[in-house]
């Protein structure tokens, strides 16, 4: 990695994503093999409903996934790069549930590192594996891939066009490309922030649904169908807030130890993020995409 630019936006991700607790002088990976000890569970041998509070961390979770799943048709067995795989929670249900080969990508060396731990103790390492890089610059072959698998991950990414002209080439012919993401609403207005993508605006490159999906069609891509799910994740969004907000704080001595959730991950902020989620949601500031496109 050679480029100013491109050091500065990753060390504004590592900033967002894997700084929240870096005081305490734990890896992310550390904190979270610690928290899994606390309620009880060996963090060498896990099960994919324990790790379901760290490994899908996109609106909607696992039924999230499922639901892109099906839309797009994906069959077993297929050759699948999950872009921005975060903790690596699609690439695991992909591979357990479809018998999919996924390759997870993410440019935060603390996800790809937690990924590895989390694919090894569910016994998925054998279909998963993941790379630490950049989605526009992916180390692996022409024409390897049949799917490219996305969810909320391009709102990070400030070069759109040239992740996509990346996509084109690691496809097949005919392969196709698999989103859900968050897009710019009707309201203009500043986002609420922070969000779980971004503490400020430097790291927020939300795009307007017309702009990603013409972004698509000059890259080569052909829609196959598109949906707006918005009214199902701002559902999903306040039943979560609600939760959240019933939950008693860190540290309660009546309380057992929970097994680990997304303010292991986001830091302190979490709460206030999924508010905020749900109020920009609420005020169509943002809304979210599903949608299944070929390799034209």
């Amino acid at each position: 990695m050679t480029d100013p630019a491109e050091r500065a936006h990753v060390r504004q991700l590592d900033a967002h994503y894997d700084a929240p607790h870096a005081g305490d002088g734990q890896s992310l990976t550390a904190r979270l093999r610690t928290a899994f000890r606390a309620a009880g569970r060996d963090p060498d041998h896990l099960t994919l409903d324990e790790i379901a509070g760290i490994d899908q961390l996109h609106l909607g979770g696992r039924r999230a996934s499922r639901a892109l799943a099906a839309l797009g048709e994906l069959a077993p067995g297929a050759r699948v790069l999950d872009v921005g795989c975060g903790t690596g929670g699609a690439s695991r249900l992909l591979a357990a549930e479809l018998g999919c080969e996924v390759t997870g990508l993410d440019i935060t060396a603390a996800f790809v590192e937690v990924a590895g731990w989390l694919s090894r103790a569910t016994g998925l390492d054998d279909r998963t594996r993941f790379l630490c890089a950049d989605a526009a610059r992916v180390p692996l072959p022409d024409a390897s891939l049949e799917v490219v698998w996305c969810q909320h991950a391009l709102m990070n990414m400030p070069d759109a066009a040239a992740v996509l002209a990346e996509w084109r080439r690691l496809l097949v012919p005919g392969g196709r490309v698999l989103l859900h993401e968050v897009v710019a609403g009707q309201d203009a207005s500043p986002l609420m922030l922070p969000v779980p993508w971004a503490r400020d605006a430097a790291t927020s490159h939300l795009r307007a649904r017309e702009a990603l999906e013409a972004l698509l069609v000059e890259g080569g891509f052909a829609p196959v169908a598109v949906q707006d799910v918005t009214e199902a994740a701002l559902d999903w969004r306040r039943k979560h807030s609600r939760r959240e907000a019933s939950e008693a704080p860190p540290g309660a001595s009546h309380q057992a130890p929970a097994l680990p959730g997304p303010s292991l991950i986001f830091g302190e902020a979490f709460a206030q993020m999924g508010r905020n989620l749900r109020d920009n949601l609420a005020a169509d500031r943002v809304r979210i995409l599903e949608g299944v496109w070929r390799k034209a």
